[in-house]
């Protein structure tokens, strides 16, 4: 009975181990896996209406951004419950976005931009990083979703927020 026991307990153990790894394996490559989504959908953006559009978006965060941080009737916005408060903050941020996109599809961007498949990616990666950083530092998102470790790692740090907050700006420099 002893061994019969033994066996029992290691073989729970065991099964226990291997459920929590791919558990937590899981839900990193899941975090990652959003990333990859909004890469594929940027890039098909790019891919089919054209690169002065998907340009005139990654400029139009930054526009938003700014007015976004200096909103000023930001105490009318819901603060509670938290799913709520996110889809307030997140639509705001996507109208004033969308604002400054019509801005900068009229004004600013050009049809005539060169970008080669390779730089669209580069540039779809990083706008998607941008918008996953903000996510991390403007909208109230750790309320309703916990990111792994690994992610947190990546995108928590104020400092790191900075870079990646720029990173869209310098590949337009440099591959557009």
């Amino acid at each position: 009975m002893t061994g019969i026991s033994v066996a029992t307990s290691t073989v729970a153990q065991v099964s226990t181990l291997a459920t929590n790894t791919a558990l937590n394996v899981w839900h990193s490559a899941s975090d990652f896996l959003i990333i990859l989504v909004m890469v594929g959908i940027f890039f098909g953006f790019a891919w089919y209406v054209g690169r002065g559009p998907f340009v005139a978006i990654i400029l139009s965060y930054y526009g938003a951004y700014a007015i976004y941080l200096v909103f000023p009737y930001e105490q009318y916005l819901p603060q509670a419950p938290a799913m709520t408060a996110l889809a307030a903050h997140a639509g705001l941020y996507a109208a004033l976005g969308f604002a400054f996109y019509v801005v900068m599809r009229r004004v600013v961007v050009s049809d005539f931009l060169s970008a080669g498949n390779i730089a669209l990616l580069v540039l779809a990666f990083f706008a998607s990083t941008f918008l996953i950083a903000m996510t991390y530092h403007v909208f109230p998102i750790t309320s309703i979703y916990q990111f792994s470790p690994a992610m947190d790692a990546l995108f928590m740090s104020k400092d790191y927020f900075f870079w990646w907050f720029i990173a869209p700006a310098i590949a337009l420099f440099f591959l557009a």
